[in-house]
């Protein structure tokens, strides 16, 4: 590897089979780095359409092509490995890597065999594990010395979990193994909760955020944990779900037939399941900060878009600050690893905001005026529903302001109708409001405070006095998933957008969901953005600034 070279990343990993759906490898993305910079970014999803889309063979070398990076043989390509496999070969046969079987994580990249379009070159290929650690770097920039950098998720190369120590500019591995797989299974491969929601396993890649939404109506019960354990979680009971409603009337007289989600007992058994991961995982969090004294912990993976999980590790006080990147699972692995690639030629990487998906999108500017502005808040206050398609697309799962529907927060109603009916989505599943960082504690007093609420990776409880003002964003248990803006830099549209809102109308929130609808990606471009407005009978169009009305 040359320091003068850009880093070309790529995780794109072939599937198993060749079913319509992911069954082991999801989200594959591409990233093209330079000088300590992403210049480019794909998640595959955002350019078909396809959610969790694992056809990176299929696209490769087209996407390439498109972006007339085919001819430019001079720099690194690096991939990233998968529990199934370390080598890539696309669809046409004339993009193929050969990486050395390796069965354990490293702090290093493997070169391997690169054939590139009749030539044989170097390639390289980064651990997925520690590809999932260096996606926090992009965002949070150089790593503190003594910090604790942890990996968890359904499965990575060699494990589901690993944990590593940065100290005195180098890292190091700590662990890694599979004793947390049972934990991550509750949510991509037990049948019980897959069952309790009405999922199947092509659902695995959406089923978390759906069971963590409806696990807020139950409560816990310690008596219900035991049993569970007792029961080995229920978790192969996919083809005989009759064993549950048995072992359920036998021991606790209670007569079930179906998976009610209006029933206490199964509302309770969510909770439990979702209390007995935070339990677990914030006691393998102590015995690594006991083991490692590390003040900080920068947490990846799949397993740390669990909101509740992440707010109970930051309420703990086991570290003094928590990172968590906005594309944790694995859509920041092409991420990652071209942030390590460059932080080895260079030493540092430079900090960047989340809104990197710029694949095919040129320069995609945003430019507006303050009468512009003054038309949209007219149309909020009067409760219109807004998609907005500004800039570049948010890296990762979450829409964070420029691939959003908005409206105002404070109408469950309107927040229903959005989610229920524009987007078809679960009745228990909960919308997130937007803030501006100021307001923060307006809303739930004094925070326990975390960069996290800039990605929409954490939630509070929000005052009592306060609810009604983002009535439609308040879960069932009484609190909201905020994302908050702090610099007008990172976005300038929407802090300007919500800054003249209060001042013009006192409002201080607006809803904000993904602007998709269901089965599809987040809008990628205005195209989309027109023709998913259109599905859903949205009447107003944010088009990079133009209030457009379809």
């Amino acid at each position: 590897m040359r320091k003068d070279k850009p880093t070309l990343a790529i995780y794109g990993i072939q599937d198993i089979d060749d079913k319509p759906y992911p069954s082991w490898v999801h989200d594959h993305n591409i990233t093209l780095a330079e000088n300590e910079e992403i210049i480019k970014f794909c998640q595959l999803e955002r350019i078909t359409r396809k959610k969790y889309d694992h056809r990176m063979p299929d696209f490769l070398y087209d996407l390439l092509k498109d972006e007339r990076l085919l001819s430019h043989d001079d720099y690194d390509v690096v991939f990233v490995d998968n529990v199934i496999g370390r080598s890539f070969i696309n669809t046409r046969g004339n993009l193929r890597f050969e990486a050395p079987l390796t069965e354990k994580p490293l702090l290093y990249p493997e070169s391997g065999r690169l054939f590139w379009l009749d030539n044989h070159r170097n390639g390289y290929v980064v651990n997925h594990e520690l590809a999932h650690v260096f996606s926090n770097m992009p965002f949070y920039g150089e790593f503190k010395n003594n910090s604790l950098h942890v990996h968890f998720d359904g499965g990575a190369r060699s494990s589901n979990f690993s944990a590593w120590l940065f100290k005195d500019g180098s890292m190091h591995l700590i662990e890694y193994n599979w004793d947390l797989k049972l934990l991550s299974s509750f949510f991509n491969s037990n049948a019980l909760t897959f069952s309790i929601i009405g999922a199947t396993k092509k659902d695995q890649n959406g089923m978390a955020g759906k069971f963590m939404g409806f696990s807020a109506y139950g409560s816990y019960d310690e008596r219900i944990e035991e049993w569970l354990r007792r029961n080995n979680y229920f978790e192969n009971i996919w083809g005989n779900k009759t064993h549950f409603f048995t072992k359920v009337k036998n021991d606790w007289s209670i007569n079930l037939s179906n998976f009610d989600l209006n029933n206490e007992f199964i509302r309770n058994v969510a909770a439990t399941f979702q209390h007995i991961f935070e339990k677990e995982l914030i006691a393998k969090l102590n015995t690594l900060k006991t083991r490692t004294g590390a003040d900080s912990l920068y947490y990846t993976g799949g397993s740390a878009l669990n909101i509740k999980a992440n707010g109970k590790i930051l309420s703990s006080g086991l570290f003094d600050e928590l990172y968590i990147p906005p594309c944790t699972n694995d859509s920041g692995l092409s991420l990652g690893a071209a942030t390590f690639i460059e932080w080895l030629k260079h030493g540092k990487v430079k900090k960047h905001s989340p809104y990197l998906n710029n694949w095919s999108l040129g320069n995609n500017i945003t430019e507006y005026t303050v009468e512009n502005l003054e038309q949209i808040i007219e149309l909020l206050a009067s409760e219109e529903i807004i998609g907005v398609c500004n800039g570049f697309g948010e890296a990762g799962p979450r829409a964070l302001g420029n691939r959003s529907i908005i409206a105002r927060a404070d109408s469950h109603e309107l927040a229903q109708f959005v989610s229920q009916k524009l987007k078809n989505r679960e009745w228990y599943r909960p919308v997130a409001p937007v803030i501006l960082e100021k307001n923060l504690e307006y809303f739930v007093g004094n925070p326990v405070y975390s960069e996290l609420s800039k990605y929409m990776l954490l939630d509070f409880p929000v005052r009592q006095s306060k609810i009604q003002e983002m009535a439609g964003c308040v879960h069932v248990d009484g609190t909201s998933r905020i994302q908050t803006i702090k610099n007008r830099h990172d976005i300038p549209f929407m802090h300007d957008l919500l800054t003249l809102l209060e001042e013009r109308k006192g409002i201080k929130a607006l809803l904000n969901t993904s602007f998709n609808t269901r089965g599809k990606s987040i809008v990628h471009n205005e195209k989309d953005a027109i023709e998913d407005a259109k599905i859903m009978g949205l009447n107003y169009l944010i088009l990079n600034g133009r209030l457009i009305t379809l």
